[in-house]
């Protein structure tokens, strides 16, 4: 999910059931396990109200559909609810890190396009669909990287560090990889689409940060409710995408799941082996691999429906994405947490 969310390494999450970041975490035994419970029961429910928001969309293709125009404002709010999230610890462990930070960035922004260009040609997808999978490929890393990360007691701080490099750095390299990788199927207007993501990821990543830095006390008070809006606005946006393009989805739906899993899957193994090479610890190698293999793709969605309007399905690999990410990601947590790390 694009578009989703968890923060601090031993205390608890983006989803709403962690104190920020920065914070220590709680440390007797019944409070630990009551963050655990609550992190599973976010990344449970999470994946299931973005499946219910598809379902809508779908049935009530007609109505919905006509919502189009509204889903750069809803990706708007999800990414407002992660810049309230950030704080200044933030910012100042990617200056501690910054080698590991970068390899973790341009190890997504190398893999996941290059990826998701190939599995469009292994497929032979139709331009509008190989559009939809490139523009996922190119996206930043999604927010829910920092759940499934802490649920399977990997580098949460790292893991967090590099989704907020990747979403500074995305008006920039977004737009340039997409033109590059998917200009052959259809004229990309790249300063168009790097507008879009001004507007619609980093002004409102930045007015949360300084919301966060205003009014620090309310944001703490509301801490526990806003992913849940976060997530009711991704599920909101990913009805609005399947509404768009419920009359090919039939016909394209198991195409489609079929790439998306080809490429989750290949982010996420590629990211892991990526951090192994270079002699990271088990920690560091589950957070690259969430963070290579979950993506934002509810900003691949609403791209696509705002730059290709006369392709609806090319939005619809990042619908999927937005569900079956958060699916994988969560089972690989669970079999990554069964796991001791030695060292």
């Amino acid at each position: 999910m694009e578009e989703n969310t968890v923060e601090d390494k031993s205390t608890e999450t983006r989803t709403g059931t962690a104190p920020e970041i920065g914070q220590s975490g709680p440390t007797d035994p019944a409070a630990l396990r009551r963050t655990e419970r609550n992190a599973r029961i976010a990344v449970t429910i999470f994946p299931l109200l973005v499946i219910a928001g598809g379902v809508i969309g779908f049935i009530g293709a007609d109505s919905v559909s006509t919502l189009a125009p509204t889903i750069p404002w809803g990706l708007g709010v999800i990414m407002f609810f992660m810049g309230v999230t950030l704080t200044l610890p933030d910012f100042t462990r990617i200056a501690k890190r910054p080698w590991i930070v970068a390899l973790g960035t341009g190890s997504q922004f190398i893999i996941m396009p290059l990826a998701g260009w190939a599995i469009a040609q292994v497929l032979g997808l139709p331009p509008a669909l190989a559009i939809g999978v490139i523009l996922v490929g190119c996206a930043p890393g999604g927010t829910a990287s920092n759940v499934v990360t802490y649920l399977a007691k990997g580098d949460v701080a790292l893991s967090v560090s590099i989704t907020t490099v990747s979403t500074l750095l995305a008006p920039l390299l977004t737009p340039v990889l997409t033109l590059w990788l998917a200009g052959s199927y259809m004229d990309v207007s790249a300063s168009a689409m790097m507008v879009s993501i001004v507007q619609t990821v980093l002004v409102p990543v930045i007015a949360g940060v300084l919301v966060r830095a205003l009014f620090s006390r309310l944001i703490d008070l509301l801490g526990p409710v806003l992913p849940w809006l976060s997530t009711i606005a991704i599920a909101y946006v990913v009805a609005v995408v399947v509404a768009g393009s419920a009359g090919s989805l039939l016909s394209a739906g198991a195409l489609v799941l079929v790439a998306v899993v080809l490429h989750n899957g290949v982010g996420l193994a590629l990211g892991y082996l990526v951090a192994r090479a270079v002699g990271l610890d088990t920690a560091a190698r589950r957070a690259l691999s969430f963070e290579v293999g979950l993506q934002n793709s509810g900003l691949a969605s609403s791209l696509a429906a705002t730059h290709f309007p006369t392709e609806p399905t090319a939005a619809l690999p990042g619908a999927v994405f937005s569900v079956w990410h958060n699916v994988s990601g969560a089972i690989l947590a669970a079999l990554f947490a069964r796991r001791p790390i030695e060292d």
